[in-house]
């Protein structure tokens, strides 16, 4: 369940940074809105989470999950652009979690 409310944090939390590129700078209301609850309800099951999972393994799992995404959304939905090294650099990050959630917590 822990993990399931870890995704439930990175999705609000996905949802919400793209929303903040449609709110123009906080110029536009309802991405603004919609952003602002989103970020309050992926904190709130970001806590809840944490009730089972060590902050380290929750805060790496969300960043690097949400770093990836993020930038697929960014090329996709906003023609954004990612350099080889930066591709590199975000599989090494993707690899550092999976090391860190398979070995990186100790009983």
């Amino acid at each position: 369940m822990a993990y399931l409310l870890l995704a439930f944090a990175i999705a609000a939390e996905l949802v919400a940074t793209t929303l903040l590129e449609y709110s123009a700078g906080f110029t536009k209301i309802a991405p603004t809105a919609c952003s602002l609850a989103l970020y309050a309800f992926s904190f709130f099951c970001l806590s809840r989470a944490l009730l089972s999972i060590d902050l380290g393994i929750a805060s790496a799992t969300w960043s690097a999950v949400g770093m990836v995404i993020t930038s697929v959304i960014g090329l996709m939905l906003f023609k954004q652009q990612i350099s080889m090294a930066g591709v590199f650099g975000l599989a090494l990050i993707i690899v550092g979690v999976i090391i860190l959630n398979l070995f990186g917590h100790v009983d």
